[in-house]
């Protein structure tokens, strides 16, 4: 079949972008399907096919490679096409007005999107969001949603436009601050919502919110949306909705009995249950920055918390490291979720610790135990060369140790890095971490961090686990039997401008099973 003038024309000229759209287009797609010469043009940045009856996305999108503009609004598609997520420079995606019932898992894929338009499409559910650092956009209105999209885990640092109006959403959840930091433009008008969230009001970049066409219980709350401006309403949601774990502001003495369960001192810890007490962050407590420029694209995602009052025996310690081990072959998943590293306090120099990335060549290290210090660059050359060592000598490719975990930094650029008040780096995950902050059994205080490439969520995870494990093996009181105790000591992660990022453990972490008691401590 001879090209459609259009394609021909494109090809001819070597346009980056070509618009198929109307009736013409949709009867020929109609009589002959759409022109398979299209996919030929793999310098195309934009491709336009809209409002048509074009009912599938073929699998030869794929071919598209340098496509940054996907416009497939007003056609009778009905299913997304997972080669869509193989587009690797593909920044705009609009699927509106068409006849979606469901987006893949896959979708977290496609890192370089800075818009998604799924509006008016018959969607019920969408997958949770994952890492997108580049989406500013986001529009799912008039579908048939019941859930607010999962965002609790996710990394969407510049998402500043949201809009879920028309469908039929229960609840906002509690996590929107913290998931969402940079939301301006928020529009969930005419769904189910009875209640708001306080926390809806502590989010300081929210210029626009519509709640208007609503079930709200609160009558008063109801009048404000229908009259007033977001900053009414945002102050009195500020002073009535209460917070999670909270309640009202205008209420009276209810908080307190639930604070002070929540805050019991340490005399009151039940000796029948083990028992971990969180310390509240201070203002000499040490604090970590990130640099989010450098690690957005590399491992972007950081937790830490200090444990205090060690009390190692020779067989705990070795239990400990073996238990480390352990989570980063199963809850870690082999490295490739996050990696735990464990420094000594005593090791490290008064000030905060920052979090970066660095050229391969320019990171300093001294590794586990090893003497000598490499560059980022030799590290990698030396574990390659041990690695093709160790294969010939026991004539296979399966490796123990660091070496096995190599293929994590291949081909990368730039490596994250930890480094102390002084500049030295103690850490490069998910290799190693460095021999002169390393723990042993006389160390009394130890500083956890967790670093992952795909969610702050599985920081999280992976953190909590370490906690929990920590707990019952018995460090915290050098014990191998009975209930345990475990001191954990609150750690913020900032940005460089001194924002607050994170701080773990936070209310909402620790959640155990009822023979773990946790008693979080108010700040001094």
């Amino acid at each position: 079949m001879s090209a459609w003038p259009e394609v021909a024309t494109a090809k001819s000229e070597n346009r980056h972008e070509i618009k198929l759209a109307g009736a013409a287009i949709s009867k020929r797609i109609s009589d002959e399907g759409l022109d398979k010469n299209l996919f030929k043009l793999t310098n195309l940045n934009l491709l336009n096919i809209s409002d048509t009856c074009l009912t599938a996305i073929p699998d030869e999108i794929k071919l598209l490679v340098n496509l940054q503009s996907l416009l497939l609004y007003g056609n009778k598609i009905a299913d997304f096409n997972e080669n869509l997520t193989s587009l690797p420079k593909l920044k705009v995606l609009d699927l509106s007005r068409n006849e979606l019932t469901k987006i893949p898992e896959s979708l977290k894929k496609m890192k370089e999107l800075t818009s998604i338009n799924f509006s008016s499409n018959q969607i019920a559910q969408m997958p949770k969001f994952d890492n997108h650092p580049n989406l500013i956009t986001v529009d799912l209105s008039n579908n048939k949603l019941t859930y607010f999209p999962d965002t609790e885990y996710a990394y969407l640092p510049h998402l500043t436009d949201l809009k879920l109006n028309g469908n039929q959403i229960e609840s906002i959840p509690n996590h929107i601050a913290r998931s969402l930091p940079a939301l301006k433009n928020f529009d969930i008008e005419g769904n189910q919502l009875k209640t708001i969230p306080g926390e809806l009001a502590s989010m300081s970049k929210l210029k626009e919110l519509n709640l208007k066409g609503n079930k709200l219980s609160d009558k008063r709350l109801m009048k404000l949306v229908d009259q007033c401006r977001t900053k009414q309403v945002l102050d009195y949601i500020r002073d009535n909705c209460p917070k999670v774990d909270s309640t009202p502001a205008t209420s009276k003495g209810k908080g307190k009995k639930s604070k002070k369960q929540d805050e019991a001192p340490p005399e009151d810890i039940s000796e029948s249950s083990h028992s971990i007490k969180i310390l509240h962050v201070e203002d000499d407590t040490l604090k970590i920055t990130i640099v989010e420029q450098e690690l957005w694209n590399v491992r972007p995602f950081i937790l830490c918390c200090i444990i205090p009052e060690l009390n190692f025996t020779d067989a705990l310690f070795k239990k400990f490291i073996q238990m480390q081990n352990k989570l980063h072959d199963t809850v870690c998943d082999k490295r490739n979720v996050a990696t735990i590293a464990t420094h000594d306090m005593s090791k490290l120099p008064p000030g905060n610790i920052v979090y970066t990335a660095k050229l391969a060549s320019q990171l300093l290290i001294t590794p586990l135990s090893r003497s000598k210090q490499f560059t980022g660059e030799q590290l990698f050359q030396q574990l390659s060369a041990e690695a093709d060592v160790l294969r010939k000598e026991k004539k296979r490719n399966v490796y123990s140790g660091i070496h096995k975990y190599l293929y994590l930094l291949e081909g990368k650029p730039r490596y994250p890095c930890l480094e102390d008040g002084s500049g030295r780096v103690i850490s490069l995950p998910p290799i190693t971490n460095s021999d002169e902050t390393k723990m042993s059994q006389d160390s009394k205080s130890m500083l956890v961090e967790v670093t992952s490439h795909s969610s702050h969520g599985a920081c999280k995870t992976v953190m909590d686990k370490m906690i929990q494990e920590c707990l019952l093996l018995g460090i915290g009181d050098g014990e191998e039997s009975g209930f345990h105790t475990l001191t954990v000591q609150q750690v913020k992660v900032v940005d460089t401008e001194g924002n607050l990022k994170s701080v773990y453990p936070s209310r909402t972490d620790c959640a155990f099973d009822s023979n773990i008691k946790v008693y979080r401590l108010p700040k001094k």
